[in-house]
């Protein structure tokens, strides 16, 4: 009997969700299914299982699937088919609407174009005429302005005339005030014949005005005794109508103050007529007042008589226009600043600050004294440059006159004095030329001079740890005046010049003492062989204090913040961050140079003691250490025959070169002596020899009783630089039975090589720093023990 036929699923997706979707909708699926066939045939199988069923009686199944799964396919073609037929019609029905909007567009556009040519025709006559009937406004405009100005002019010029005929000073120079601001205000105008007109009226009017206050003014100067030439041998008795002459002074200098605006003005248009500049590039009177503020009108009118006087007899022919003699109008300008500083405070200062004028009359009397000079001494030094002695006593005389004004006359920092003259690039090169040339030729002088290698401290102890040769002490004291010459200029970039010059001599100066070293190395042990040595030693001692010097650490870092290719010239990364750290120093190539000569010359003076000694120790060496008595059969110890030589020669020459070498220097002079000693005595001495107990003993006494003393004068323990021969001794004294048991302990460890801190008995090395050795290993310990004699059954 049939089975009975299964009822389809109400829901047909169910079937198209478990078969169509993973094979025909999800296209990850396919993509998977079409790339492994066996997955897809494993999917059909676990399909038809789930649906069909294992049985045969659920086969009638399979009909029914197939027509649901068919008419499921057949729907989703007609909904395909739907879609896709009515997509073109929409399309179509979009591009006509957008065909009709782009026609409507143009015609618009047309229509507008053609609206905008009628109004144009229409309108362009009116506009023609509007903007010539403006052009017309514009010009009358223009000159309504042009005549008004023209007239204030006129006005202003009136006005100060009427004020002059009725004296009233101040009035007038308010209108004169008003001309000059008028005069900034036409600046940038195209008016060229106004602006002259104007410029030609304030001249006219300022000088007629400052003639007048100028001439009140030098007479109550003259009745007040201005200028002081000289100075005053007692105070002048004040005149009868001193208030009336005081109220006069500070009426003039207040109208002269008030007068400064205008003066300004037309000081900066002649300045700039003379340097060529069109009108049109003066600056404003507030800038170059900035920039360089000019000297107020009071104190240019005071300045006449001086300036006179400069003139006269600082120009020309009078014999004290001298090139050779700067020193005369320097120091009488000096003298004029002083004698003058009282009346500028007492007298004039106080008008100053109840004017609220913001500078000191002191300070501008000086600024126009100042300027007298510079033009001098810029005149004087361009002539002085083919002539090199003129031309350093002018240097000389302007760096003293510069420290002068700065210090006793509290001349302002912020405002340039003279130095600035010498930084002018021909007067600046050929003062290091200068520099250079004498020193070089210094330096010839005072290495020939009789006297170079010898202290002229020598017999002042207090004075002569550096020992210094007088050669080296003079090219330092010749460095320390070159640099306080240069130290002064407010270049850090031309004080780095004379740093890089300074150099280039202390390296000149070295290769000079190596060229006399070379000669004087025959005898090392030589007076002048160890002046030298004193000289270079002398010279890398101040340029290590330098290096730390505030003045020259500045300098370093002007240097490395400018990028100074002349200074840093050589220098690497690595050495350039040292500099800006201040890990380095400018000298530290210098003192590198100097200190390897400095180690080469000890060394060969150390060598060629040695050599001496050693030449003395040999019969000490060859001793008969084997065959001495014990102590304990000799009444006293002495020393031993043979070692008198090496002693008196160890001595002899610690005392000389403690005599003639520098503290520092001697330090490592018997440091180095001391280490080399040691390790001769020890290789030639106690490694070649074998010792009884008397030798040992003998050994010991002659080092810790006679050698070690001799160095006991310069330390408090010797022994510490002769820890070979030290610790070799204690070794060879040690009595039998500890001897013994060293040695035994150290060839076990030899033997076994097993970890001695681990183990219950101690290190060698323990043993041995019990016993005091620390500086001998133990291998070198069994040597020595080998060469003891004195051993049970021996």
């Amino acid at each position: 009997m049939a089975a009975p036929i299964t009822a389809p699923p109400e829901n047909t997706m169910e079937v198209t969700d478990y078969f169509v979707k993973p094979a025909y909708s999800t296209r990850q699926s396919t993509e998977s299914f079409s790339a492994d066939s066996e997955e897809l045939q494993d999917y059909v199988v676990n399909f038809l299982d789930k649906q069909v069923g294992s049985e045969t009686q659920f086969l009638t199944n399979v009909g029914d699937l197939l027509e649901n799964l068919t008419a499921e396919n057949s729907a989703l073609e007609e909904q395909v088919l739907t879609v896709s037929s009515s997509v073109p019609p929409k399309v179509s029905e979009a591009l006509s609407a957008a065909e009709g909007c782009r026609s409507s567009l143009e015609d618009l556009l047309q229509r507008e174009q053609l609206i905008f040519n009628m109004l144009h025709q229409v309108a362009q006559p009116w506009m023609d005429n509007l903007r010539q009937t403006c052009n017309q406004v514009d010009t009358i405009e223009r000159h309504m302005k042009y005549l008004r100005c023209l007239q204030h002019i006129e006005e202003l010029s009136a006005a100060v005339q009427q004020c002059l005929m009725t004296s009233s000073i101040q009035e007038a120079i308010k209108a004169v005030d008003s001309m000059a601001v008028l005069d900034c205000g036409l600046n940038q105008s195209g008016c060229s014949h106004l602006q002259n007109f104007l410029r030609e009226t304030l001249c006219f009017w300022h000088k007629i005005i400052k003639d007048r206050l100028a001439s009140d003014f030098e007479k109550i100067l003259a009745q007040l005794h201005w200028p002081i030439i000289s100075p005053p041998t007692q105070s002048p008795i004040p005149a009868a109508n001193y208030q009336e002459i005081s109220s006069q002074l500070e009426l003039l200098v207040t109208q002269l103050l008030a007068l400064q605006t205008s003066d300004d003005i037309i000081s900066q248009r002649a300045l700039a007529s003379c340097q060529g500049l069109p009108s049109t590039q003066l600056v404003s009177s507030a800038t170059c007042l900035l920039q360089a503020p000019p000297l107020c009108l009071p104190i240019q009118i005071m300045l006449l008589p001086l300036r006179r006087r400069f003139k006269y007899h600082f120009y020309g022919n009078r014999q004290t226009n001298s090139l050779s003699k700067p020193e005369w109008y320097l120091t009488q300008v000096l003298m004029w600043m002083g004698n003058n500083s009282a009346f500028m405070e007492e007298k004039i200062q106080p008008i100053l600050d109840r004017a609220e004028a913001s500078f000191s009359a002191r300070v501008e009397l000086c600024r126009g004294l100042l300027s007298l000079v510079q033009e001098k001494v810029a005149s004087d030094a361009s002539r002085l440059l083919y002539d090199d002695v003129l031309f350093c006593h002018l240097v000389e005389e302007v760096l003293q006159f510069e420290k002068e004004l700065r210090s006793n006359h509290l001349y302002p920092a912020v405002l340039p004095g003279l130095l600035h003259l010498l930084l002018e690039d021909a007067v600046l090169q050929k003062w290091l030329t200068v520099e250079k040339k004498m020193a070089v030729e210094k330096m010839d002088a005072m290495l020939s001079a009789e006297g170079a290698w010898s202290s002229q401290y020598k017999d002042i102890s207090d004075m002569d740890e550096l020992k210094a040769p007088d050669c080296a002490e003079t090219f330092m004291t010749l460095l320390q005046v070159i640099t306080e010459r240069y130290r002064a200029l407010p270049c850090p970039s031309a004080q780095l010049k004379f740093l890089e010059l300074q150099r280039e001599l202390v390296d000149d100066f070295r290769i000079r003492l190596t060229q006399v070293m070379k000669e004087e190395s025959r005898c090392p042990l030589g007076v002048r062989y160890c002046a030298i040595l004193n000289a270079v030693n002398y010279i890398s001692t101040i340029l290590g204090d330098w290096a730390d010097n505030v003045f020259f650490l500045q300098l370093q870092q002007a240097a490395v913040s400018h990028g100074e290719e002349m200074v840093l010239r050589g220098q690497g990364t690595m050495e350039v961050g040292r500099l800006a750290s201040l890990e380095g120093s400018l000298f530290d190539g210098l003192l590198a140079l100097l200190d390897r000569l400095k180690g080469d010359m000890l060394g060969r003076l150390l060598e060629w003691t040695m050599r001496e000694i050693t030449e003395k120790a040999k019969p000490y060496c060859q001793d008969r250490w084997l065959s001495l008595p014990s102590q304990h059969d000799q009444s006293t110890m002495t020393l031993s025959s043979t070692a008198c030589p090496m002693m008196l020669c160890v001595r002899d020459r610690l005392l000389n070169l403690h005599n003639v070498l520098s503290l520092s220097l001697f330090q490592l002079a018997w440091q180095g002596l001391a280490e080399r000693l040691d390790n001769f005595l020890y290789q030639n001495v106690i490694l070649c020899n074998h010792f009884s107990d008397g030798g040992a003993a003998q050994l010991q006494f002659d080092m810790t009783r006679n050698l070690f003393p001799l160095f006991g004068h310069y330390c408090k323990r010797p022994e510490n630089f002769f820890k070979h021969v030290k610790e070799a001794c204690l070794i060879l004294c040690l009595n039998v039975g500890s001897a013994i048991l060293l040695r035994t302990l150290l060839n076990e460890s030899e033997e076994e090589m097993r970890d001695w801190t681990g183990a219950g008995d101690p290190s060698p090395e323990a043993a041995l720093n019990e016993l005091g050795v620390y500086c001998l290993a133990p291998c070198d310990v069994l040597i020595l023990l080998s060469l003891r004699t004195s051993w049970p059954g021996q």
